[in-house]
């Protein structure tokens, strides 16, 4: 299975989700690939769009090999494999500052105008473009789930199974259209899988602003 870019994944998973529509969901998406897909989806659903601010950290010398992530509240999870790659703690704990650091100008960029939304008592549905470690939707999903959503949901294009496996004990439910078992990178799921960058993400929460909360 292959996805022409991040709006054809979105309406591949709005049509998944149908169930939720009409019901009031709050749509996370996590920046920056998810967050115009995250559009697409909250519309479709007739919910709302937010950000939910999770970091991977990269292993020394790779920093897009992921040995954790850490969420906008400070939580953070470690794999097991973070010292074999030669990750000290000492490594770690820089690594999780600079990416909290990112976190706090991005919150200041996307969101100026209004705090998050509250998830509490609500369908809340954290969309990404794809897992291949899981390590940043657990971060997302732990740091919803503690502001008390009614249901928690996991929604995504593609994953490995190893991730899914890693994100189920995390969510109520899991939607994902396609799980390789010979999984490589996200990006060979797409067709076009450009980058998306802060500019876009603006404009996408400024239009989702106006739709909402005008």
């Amino acid at each position: 299975m292959k996805f022409l870019d991040r709006n054809d994944a979105g309406r591949r998973l709005a049509r998944a989700l149908e169930c939720w529509r009409g019901k009031r969901p709050i749509v996370f998406a996590i920046p920056r690939g998810a967050v115009p897909m995250g559009k697409v989806i909250a519309d479709a659903l007739e919910g709302e769009l937010d950000v939910v601010l999770t970091r991977k950290l990269g292993a020394p010398g790779n920093r897009e090999y992921a040995i954790g992530a850490v969420a906008e509240t400070g939580w953070s999870v470690v794999s097991d494999d973070a010292e074999r790659v030669g990750a000290t703690q000492d490594y770690i704990d820089r690594v999780i500052a600079a990416e909290m650091a990112t976190m706090q100008r991005r919150r200041a960029a996307y969101t100026p105008v209004r705090p998050p939304l509250d998830p509490a008592g609500r369908i809340a549905i954290v969309v990404d473009d794809g897992l291949a470690t899981g390590a940043t939707m657990v971060a997302a999903l732990h740091a919803l789930r503690a502001r008390a959503p009614e249901r928690l949901v996991c929604a995504v294009p593609v994953a490995s199974p190893d991730a899914i496996d890693r994100v189920r004990r995390y969510a109520d439910e899991i939607f994902c259209l396609h799980t390789p078992i010979d999984f490589r990178a996200v990006g060979d799921y797409y067709v076009d899988f450009g980058q998306v960058d802060d500019d876009e993400v603006v404009a996408v929460l400024r239009e989702a602003g106006r739709t909402h909360f005008a």
